[in-house]
């Protein structure tokens, strides 16, 4: 049932009128209100103009028009009114069931490693063992526990299995005629966009426009593009707008403002009350012991440790990690994710909820851990890293661990991936296929941690800087494609997927601006 635009947009405010009810800053705003009581220019005959033009020149309506803005970001369209919560968090049934079988073999792989171990999923810390954590929180990076038997629960291949062998019911005997040629691993028919479509959305990255990232544009000398890009960047933190300055950074983001153009889109100002929450947190983490502080030791160990860009890092990404997995405020974007977080008990507190504990659906740590890694180039204080990487979780990075149908959804990314490359490189992806060496095979790893822990980490940056200008993962998939493309030379040679994997093992010299560019703006279609 359609949805009048009308009735949609009334929803929509009632929603967002909502959540902002229970936030600090309607309380501020609250406050603020009775403050400009006493002043001489509030008029009792004229009271609600006055005090509406007192939150405009003190910059309270600017800070609540960044709050909607981050609400409307966040939470998807309105559906219908009559639409079930499930709708909400997925509307296509096969996918919540996908979904859901999934989540089911994560958690008996999680409860399978605990009885093997006999560790419980959460237990309290003893005393002597809470002061010893306390100590060493700024290093814990020096700790080396022995951590042999603890196995990761899901490597990405496994996930990729999983999509693959996805279906659609209505359509099991292949009678979607269309959608019969598609020849990639991805096998279900969601609508994916076409290059004239890409283009369109992604307009701020064409061949004659400025870019940050691109040495030798033609058309704009770069230093000239440079010196007002900045300018321009510095008036855009000066007005504090969150939507300017997601517009701004569709063309980089320059490095001196980056860390905060990026706060300024998520809405993080990192005030008295956020930094409390990350202290409770931390206090949780050592108070309690869970089964998942060992997988995030471990996949920190593995992980970062080895990374020449971010083993410096190691501290930060326990403290971030570790208080991510006791955060309950992640639970809201369950209303939205189609993923449902499982839950424990405390052990010998089985069913009671006041001690439930609530666990990341993802513990594909590894994942997150490169996830928080490049944020740690930007932001040096622990409770403005966290809600950065939060609010970057929340709104783009749980997509990639979850089966949906978004359009920023893992399913969709690889189904776009494929679909470019078929379409535009049919050579290439079927010399590809008949040697075994499907390249989903190859690109899901990358997409699927956004690219981190394979580029270098200031084009990683810039690629991040357009995830958050557009709201949007699709442009993994765009530069996944971009990869092979200016690979293609060498990959027509390869006769097997271990020499396809030898030609895109190393990514860290690419340029991502000129590689996105050339794929979008010039190939013929």
């Amino acid at each position: 049932v359609m949805l009048d635009p009308d009735r949609g947009l009334s929803l929509t405010i009632a929603r967002v009128v909502q959540r902002l009810q229970g936030s600090s800053l309607h309380s501020q705003l609250e406050r603020q209100a009775r403050v400009s009581l006493h002043k001489p220019e509030i008029k009792l005959e004229s009271l609600k103009e006055d005090i509406k033009d007192f939150l405009k020149t003190s910059g309270w309506e600017k800070k609540l028009q960044n709050a909607v803005y981050s609400e409307l970001s966040v939470f998807p369209s309105s559906c219908h009114p009559a639409a079930p919560p499930e709708h909400i968090k997925e509307p296509l049934a096969y996918m919540r069931k996908a979904q859901g079988s999934w989540e089911k073999r994560i958690l008996k792989s999680l409860n399978s490693m605990c009885t093997e171990l006999n560790i419980p999923l959460a237990q309290k810390r003893p005393a002597n063992e809470q002061k010893e954590l306390l100590n060493k929180w700024n290093e814990m990076g020096t700790d080396e526990p022995d951590l042999s038997l603890f196995r990761p629960v899901y490597a990405p291949k496994d996930f990729l299995e999983v999509l693959m062998n996805l279906r659609n019911p209505n359509y099991e005997n292949g009678e979607q005629p269309s959608f019969r040629n598609h020849l990639g691993l991805i096998q279900v028919p969601l609508k994916v966009k076409d290059i004239p479509e890409l283009k369109e959305d992604f307009s701020e990255l064409g061949l004659n426009i400025g870019q940050l990232g691109i040495d030798d544009s033609a058309q704009v000398p770069p230093e000239f593009f440079e010196n007002e890009h900045v300018r321009v960047g510095k008036k855009v933190l000066a007005e504090q707008d969150s939507a300017a300055a997601q517009q701004y950074v569709r063309q980089g983001c320059p490095t001196a403002l980056r860390a905060d153009l990026w706060a300024l889109i998520l809405n993080i100002s990192n005030q008295p009350e956020d930094i409390l929450y990350y202290e409770q947190l931390k206090s949780n983490v050592i108070q309690h012991n869970l089964l998942v502080d060992s997988l995030i030791y471990k996949d920190v160990k593995l992980t970062a440790s080895n990374d020449d860009y971010y083993f410096v890092f190691e501290d930060y990404l326990y403290q971030v990690l570790l208080c991510f997995s006791r955060d309950t405020s992640v639970l809201e974007h369950f209303t939205y994710s189609s993923a449902t977080p499982p839950k424990s008990y405390i052990q010998g507190k089985l069913g009671m909820e006041e001690y439930a504990v609530f666990y990341p659906p993802n513990v594909n740590y590894n994942s997150f851990i490169l996830s928080v890694a490049p944020l740690c180039f930007l932001y040096h204080e622990p409770s403005k890293l966290y809600q950065i990487f939060r609010e970057m979780y929340v709104r783009f990075f749980f997509r990639l661990h979850s089966i949906s149908s978004h359009p920023s959804g893992i399913v969709s990314l690889c189904l776009l991936f494929e679909t470019l490359l078929q379409t535009h490189l049919p050579q290439l992806f079927y010399h590809l296929r008949e040697i075994g060496a499907q390249p989903l095979r190859i690109s899901f790893k990358w997409m699927v941690r956004a690219f981190s822990g394979y580029l270098a980490t200031d084009q990683l940056l810039l690629l991040w800087d357009r995830i958050l200008g557009y709201n949007s993962l699709e442009i993994l998939a765009v530069l996944a494609a971009a990869v092979f493309a200016f690979r293609a030379v060498n990959l027509m040679e390869v006769t097997s997927l271990a020499a396809a994997e030898a030609v895109l093992a190393d990514l860290s010299t690419l340029k991502v601006m000129p590689l996105l560019q050339i794929f979008l703006f010039a190939t013929v279609t």
